[in-house]
């Protein structure tokens, strides 16, 4: 068991003390002179007890309610770097259905499972931050945030090497036909056929989205002494002098790249940026990964791409409508749209394609990343609690933040 958690040791301990009794008093209730600290040490002591700024008056306790949260030693850091506050620990995703169990929050903590859109805030009307355990925030309505007032912020830096790494398990799975492999040898096949793979050496990399995880995907693929090209919306010239790369437009990329990996946000620039007209210009035989998003990739046109071999074969660990999968059963209680049907066919297809891997949405989830998710999301409650919110992906000016 996992005993180790992402609590911080600096300022755990204090508040329990201060909280006991008001110290500085004399027996018989005489004060003596009272000598003032200085003040930055006095709101490093009480920061994590009391909240200060735009959540409430000094002193209260905040409601504060995280969803996606079942495992014991997440609560345990929640609780000891938050103490003092109202804490409700709920293990399902946030949605029209739970929103009810959240009891009311002031401050509300989502993962990628839970949909926080305008209908689920009207039911929240005492909330004032969300703090998703997440560097994307596509499940959240940010325009119903600033309507509201409401604070969001996400973490933005965590796991870069960790999708990486896992990116480049699934380039290895497919270039060397490992999962295929393993499925045979499990039924005591040991034959050869069908397995032959290739080498990555002097193979072409096109990395679409060349941020913080695209970089560390880069840096990977020199090392394996591939050829990079790289498509960015802000690219920057010195970096890639140094790593050894060359940015090109995308469509070029595409046309250029045996393995074409994705790693930018769903924005509605990028929401099926993968369709029918990029799939045609991929190089024929390449192959397509996929660690952002689901709706990046336009799986129809996929699915098609791989029936008539322009992608040599594809490895997902997202997917597009990944929510209804394995959750069927909800259906029956709010029938989707027609879209969202063809989504969820989509995804069963490619399950049962032995050309198509895929992994549950799990490349950020190594023990290492999810203890900066949870330091990092501390944090950021903190200083929202304090009146100075970080990592913020849906700023609200301070005349209009929601205040208790």
């Amino acid at each position: 068991m996992d005993r180790a958690s992402p609590r911080r040791r600096d300022a755990v301990a204090a508040p329990s003390r201060i909280a006991a009794r008001e110290p500085g008093r004399r027996e018989g209730g005489e004060r003596p002179p009272t000598r003032v600290p200085p003040l930055d040490r006095f709101v490093r002591i009480l920061a994590p007890r009391c909240v200060t700024g735009t959540a409430g008056p000094q002193g209260v306790p905040v409601r504060m309610t995280f969803y996606e949260t079942s495992e014991a030693w997440e609560r345990e850091a929640l609780e000891a770097d938050l103490a003092g506050q109202a804490l409700t620990f709920l293990t399902e995703p946030l949605t029209p259905d739970t929103v009810d169990r959240s009891g009311d929050p002031e401050v509300l903590s989502v993962f990628i499972r839970s949909r926080v859109d305008a209908d689920v805030l009207e039911r929240l009307p005492a909330l004032r931050m969300i703090a998703t355990r997440s560097t994307g925030y596509d499940h959240i309505d940010l325009a119903a945030c600033r309507e509201r007032g409401i604070t969001v912020s996400n973490v933005p830096h965590y796991g870069e090497n960790t999708v990486a790494e896992h990116t480049f398990g699934l380039i290895l799975s497919l270039a060397r036909k490992i999962c295929r492999a393993t499925n045979r040898t499990r039924a005591c096949d040991f034959s050869l056929v069908g397995l032959e793979g290739f080498d990555l050496r002097g193979r072409t990399l096109g990395v679409i989205g060349a941020g913080s995880i695209g970089l560390h995907v880069i840096r990977i693929a020199r090392a394996f002494d591939m050829q990079v090209l790289a498509h960015d919306v802000d690219p920057h010239p010195i970096l890639a002098g140094v790593l050894g790369f060359r940015y090109l437009p995308l469509d070029d990329v595409l046309g250029g790249a045996d393995v074409v990996s994705l790693h930018v946000p769903l924005v509605p620039e990028t929401h099926h940026l993968m369709n029918r007209e990029r799939f045609a210009l991929m190089r024929r035989g390449a192959l397509l990964i996929n660690t952002a998003r689901g709706a990046v990739v336009d799986t129809e046109a996929l699915i098609e791409a791989l029936d008539e071999g322009i992608v040599g074969g594809a490895a997902l660990d997202v997917l597009e409508g990944e929510e209804l999968l394995g959750e069927e059963h909800h259906l029956f209680r709010t029938p989707p749209s027609e879209a969202r049907l063809r989504e969820l066919w989509c995804g069963h297809v490619l399950l049962d394609r032995d050309d198509v891997i895929i992994t549950p949405h799990m490349a950020w989830y190594s023990r290492d990343a999810r203890r900066r998710i949870l330091e990092t999301t501390i944090a950021n409650i903190q200083a929202f609690l304090e009146g100075a919110p970080i990592n913020q992906v849906a700023p609200v000016p301070a005349g209009r933040r929601a205040a208790a």
